[in-house]
């Protein structure tokens, strides 16, 4: 598999080191030179296959024969060890539920997936793994790579903007993973890691890497399951299916525009987006000018510079799909609220993110379409919001409950580069 710098196209990089680099030459996103593309009898083929069987020929697809087959089987069948199964919601639309993973989250595919692809290719020397969270990627990757030799993992998240049972999951493991509340947003996090990478003294010194959607291993993994959604459909239902994607740094987007651009019959795609609206300011009137990062219920999506927009708009350009295609629309927490009630009532138990996806995809659908929702996280990280809101109680998974009665371990940090980069020297 053969990958471009978007910023600098002449850098060209495999696989393994883009997995390895994480980032290009001035922070530039890898992006595959050429997307194959299915035939429609080959994705009716693929459809009718398993989640993991299918997912291993995606994958090598993708890949190419960089990995060998033996060895990508083995990593896939891994990472998707649980399932991502469509319920109906009401009539004519569906939840992917993708927080079945071992984090419950639907970072749990592509954190997992990013573990075994840098354990197949990461040769030798320190790894140092460094990542921002708005709330769900820190658990997905401290679990993914939690005890994994010679590979150090720090996670800088908002201190006070995700929700505790987010950061008791993982803030709570201790041992190779470590992490930091910045004094700051999301955006302030994300700005710390990409200072970190154009540092190349740090970079080399301590073996960086990054374990977010910037990285393509995770990204492709994504992909997976828009496939295992519609394999679970009825090919009538597939004909004109509308995703709705809940949108902060819109890697999950990317992913599934790489499923379309594979030739998975998806109709169009909708970007959720709560107040934090960077996108569809940008595609309803042309100007890309980002605002102050604004706290909201949907914590995961506090994001106004998405680090993955490029690849969305580089996606569209060499496709040659007009950008107008991309339906946008943002909500407000007082809709939210009023969203998971409705959704509720309709029998539909929900969290924030996927009331967010929702509702804009009922704002939107068209007669005659079959509309899908992404549900990325089990209601109960958001137990606080979700039973004031409901006025329930949630009972907690096993998995929460046992990390609910552990002690934070994370330090408290200034939003600050050069503490960072000290803290990150002094990894033993």
């Amino acid at each position: 598999m053969n990958l471009y710098n978007i910023k600098h196209p002449e850098e060209q990089v495999n696989f393994a080191q883009a997995v390895r680099q994480g980032l290009g030459k001035d922070q530039g996103l890898f992006f595959p030179q050429n997307i194959p593309q299915f035939s429609a009898a080959e994705i009716e083929h693929l459809l009718a296959l398993p989640l993991v069987e299918r997912s291993q020929k995606i994958l090598g697809a993708l890949i190419g024969t960089e990995i060998p087959a033996e060895t990508l089987n083995t990593m896939v069948e891994k990472a998707f060890s649980f399932p991502a199964p469509v319920v109906k919601a009401e009539a004519g639309i569906y939840a992917l539920e993708l927080f079945h993973g071992p984090t419950l989250a639907f970072k749990d595919f592509g954190g997992r997936f990013m573990a075994q692809a840098l354990a197949a290719v990461r040769g030798k020397g320190k790894i140092t793994i460094l990542t921002a969270t708005s709330g769900d990627t820190g658990a997905a990757v401290a679990h993914a790579f939690y005890g994994l030799e010679n590979i150090d993992v720090v996670i800088l998240y908002p201190q006070g903007k995700i929700s505790p049972l987010q950061e008791k999951l993982f803030c709570t493991l201790g041992g190779n993973i470590r992490t930091l509340a910045i004094k700051g947003d999301f955006d302030a996090c994300q700005a710390l890691v990409k200072q970190a990478f154009d540092d190349e003294e740090l970079r080399r010194s301590i073996g960086l890497n990054s374990a977010n959607s910037i990285n393509i291993s995770r990204l492709l993994a994504q992909v997976c399951y828009y496939f295992e959604a519609a394999a679970q459909l009825e090919k009538t239902e597939r004909e004109n299916l509308v995703v709705s994607v809940p949108s902060g740094n819109f890697g999950n987007l990317t992913a599934g525009l790489i499923a379309k651009s594979l030739g998975l019959p998806i109709k169009r795609f909708i970007a959720a987006t709560n107040a934090n609206d960077t996108v569809p300011r940008y595609l309803n009137g042309g100007e890309w000018s980002p605002q102050a990062t604004v706290a909201t219920l949907s914590n995961a999506m506090d994001v106004s510079r998405p680090n993955n927009w490029p690849r969305v708009e580089e996606l569209f350009k060499r496709n040659r799909w007009p950008l107008s295609d991309l339906h946008s629309a943002a909500v407000s927490d007082e809709q939210t609220e009023q969203t998971l009630r409705s959704m509720y009532a309709l029998g539909y138990l929900c969290e924030p993110h996927g009331a967010v996806a929702y509702r804009v995809l009922k704002q939107d659908l068209q007669a005659g379409e079959t509309g899908l929702f992404l549900c990325t996280a089990h209601p109960a990280k958001f137990k606080e919001s979700v039973e004031g809101i409901l006025n329930i109680e949630l009972p907690l998974p096993q998995a929460l409950a046992e990390h609910a009665r552990r002690p934070l371990l994370s330090e408290v940090m200034e939003n600050d580069f050069s503490l960072l980069r000290g803290y990150l020297l002094g990894i033993d």
